[in-house]
């Protein structure tokens, strides 16, 4: 099993788009599951904003195995919700590891 970690920062610091960014987000995200194969779990949440210093998001989910990360990358609903997700952002980081 695959657990696929991605923390972002959101381009804006209005309290109203920050939480329409997260809506967005969770709305084409957190769906995925059941329509990629392989794709176990997937959950977005907002930092509790008690440490300045902290990303803005961050999205768990858990893989069968590689090919079914690979196959969730490339898979035409992830990649939809992807362009959103870019259009609200301004940085990514994401570790990959296997459990």
């Amino acid at each position: 099993m695959i657990r696929h970690i991605v923390c972002w920062t959101f381009q804006s610091t209005d309290p109203d788009e920050r939480a329409a960014a997260l809506a967005g987000m969770r709305e084409r995200l957190e769906p995925l599951p059941s329509v990629v194969p392989g794709l176990r779990s997937l959950v977005v949440r907002a930092d509790l904003g008690d440490t300045e210093s902290n990303w803005d998001v961050v999205l768990v989910s858990e893989h069968d195995d590689r090919a079914a990360l690979a196959a969730y990358t490339d898979h035409p609903e992830h990649l939809a919700a992807a362009s959103f997700v870019r259009s609200v952002v301004a940085e990514r980081v994401c570790v990959d590891v296997e459990l």
